[in-house]
């Protein structure tokens, strides 16, 4: 019981730390200038952007190229950029994170 315990705590521990790792990747690249986990900014709040594509098919990649390429009609008249500094393997650690927001 005590071992399970522990275990249940490195656990915790290391998704806590990732979605700290995810967060700061977000700030590093410049995402929460515009972006906000639980309120609009310039850009929808991360948790409105998790709730609209619940569940929806190929959402994931669909945000990915989003990052990438940039977007714009989605959420309102102002235009996201295309985020060149941000690599693909980044795009899709950061949608991950946000898709996980709640």
């Amino acid at each position: 019981m005590k071992r399970s315990l522990m275990m249940l705590v490195a656990v915790s521990a290391l998704a806590s730390t990732s979605a700290f790792a995810q967060a700061d990747l977000a700030k590093a690249k410049n995402c929460m200038s515009c972006h906000a986990v639980g309120n609009k900014l310039v850009g929808p709040a991360y948790k409105d952007v998790a709730a609209k594509y619940a569940g929806q098919k190929g959402a994931e990649d669909k945000l990915v190229q989003k990052v990438l390429k940039g977007g714009s009609g989605v959420w309102g008249p102002v235009p996201m950029p295309a985020n060149p500094q941000v690599s693909e393997a980044e795009a899709r650690t950061l949608v991950k994170w946000v898709l996980a927001q709640k």
